[in-house]
């Protein structure tokens, strides 16, 4: 705070702000990796907060890995930057940094017990280079493994992860799940700033797969540890993530909370790769009464309409985007229904996946074969209702829920 004279000048509301705001745990601001021609990242920039667990999701080869393993130091960045707790750390060796990896395939140490591979990471902090002695080394590390500080912590976090009576066996010995808990042990006892996994739990089977990640949910809420998280696997991300970037051929396509990636996607690309099953997404043209979808008309509210002709032209058309929970199954002459007929019923025991190919319009020269044949939507029926291939039905669309894309760039029409 100045003065001057009898005036009192105070920080403004935006400055007041600005000093207030909590600075990201870790921040890729611009971050590019190059090979080569090959750019494999391109221009990613997130900021995690302080204990949040960030998902990148996408398909292999999107660049997810390559850019966890920027943070954590195992590869280099070719232009950008990444600050860990507001400092600059991409120059910075992986051992400055803080941070815990656990890799795919665990990277246990065949030869050492559970204990030794759980404590390795603190034998090696107070490492020296006499160590390196034959016999030496052997009692020192020994020494350091037994002291009050090391026993203590090993025991806490086994017993947190459940391997109390596993610490004097060997990697070989132990399942699946059981070497994925003594990795993520191995990383939590350094009390790191952040944990960076890099797919940990594709090895394992799907009924394991669905218990570890639920332990991996109850683990971070209980350390509350910063934790970026790579997967191709959808449904880790909507059930595991506070926050979820989604990635394709390098480039954060969006970056948001699960419900909202969900909800209101960026573009197809996510509004198809997120969700079982994936967005419907039919071609449609606005006419005066609303929206054509293959010769059937949907009435949508007039500020909904309204917002799909400011962003569109009636030659152009549209994506219209229908998640298969937008969409109820109902009898053929329903008012307001798209009619059409079911093609296939997949029994999920709770509830049937039901694809209805719409009745659309026959094809003349303005409407290609392509555009009748994708005029098919997926929709969620309860089991209760048998429902047969070949049946006539309607669907009534929740048409507020709905979203709108460009169909030449794919990007979201409607505002989220």
């Amino acid at each position: 705070m100045t003065t001057s004279g009898d005036v009192t000048s105070l920080p403004s509301e935006d400055a007041t702000a600005e000093q207030i705001q909590p600075v990201p745990k870790i921040a890729l601001k611009n971050v590019t990796r190059t090979f080569g021609d090959f750019t494999a990242v391109d221009d990613v920039s997130i900021d995690i907060g302080d204990g949040e667990f960030v998902v990148l999701l996408g398909p292999s080869g999107c660049g997810k890995s390559t850019l966890l393993r920027m943070i954590a130091g195992l590869q280099t960045v070719s232009g950008g930057s990444i600050e860990i707790e507001g400092r600059e750390a991409q120059d910075s060796e992986p051992d400055e940094r803080d941070l815990a990896f656990v890799f795919q395939n665990y990277a246990l140490y065949p030869h050492m017990s559970v204990r030794r591979n759980m404590s390795f990471p603190l034998i090696m902090r107070r490492h020296r280079w006499w160590h390196h002695i034959p016999g030496v080394g052997w009692w020192s590390r020994r020494s350091i493994e037994r002291t009050p500080e090391v026993t203590e912590r090993i025991s806490r976090i086994a017993n947190i992860l459940g391997l109390e009576e596993m610490l004097h066996r060997m990697p070989a010995t132990l399942s699946g799940g059981q070497r994925q808990r003594v990795a993520l042990g191995r990383a939590m006892v350094r009390e790191p700033l952040a944990f960076l996994m890099d797919e940990p739990l594709s090895n394992l089977d799907a009924k394991l797969r669905a218990q570890t990640r639920s332990e991996l949910i109850q683990f971070h809420q209980l350390l509350e540890t910063t934790t970026v998280y790579v997967t191709h696997d959808q449904v880790e991300a909507m059930t595991m993530g506070d926050k979820i970037g989604v990635m394709l051929d390098g480039r954060l396509q969006q970056f948001g909370t699960p419900r909202d990636v969900y909800e209101n996607p960026a573009n197809t690309f996510v509004a198809q790769f997120i969700g079982t099953p994936a967005m419907n997404l039919l071609p449609a043209r606005l006419v005066e009464s609303g929206w054509d979808v293959g010769g059937q008309v949907l009435a949508p509210s007039p500020s909904l309409l309204e917002v799909t002709r400011r962003a569109t032209s009636e030659d152009d058309g549209f994506l219209l985007g229908i998640r298969s929970e937008w969409a109820t199954l109902v009898d053929a002459d329903h008012p307001n229904a798209l009619t059409g007929t079911v093609v296939s019923v997949e029994d999920w025991g709770a509830e049937q996946l039901v694809r209805v190919k719409l009745a659309t319009t026959e094809p003349d020269e303005h409407t290609s074969i392509l555009d009748t044949h994708e005029h098919s939507l997926d929709v969620r029926v309860p089991s209760q209702r048998r429902v047969r291939v070949g049946e006539s039905v309607g669907l009534a669309v929740e048409t507020a829920e709905t979203r709108a894309f460009d169909t030449r760039s794919g990007l979201s029409l409607t505002p989220s």
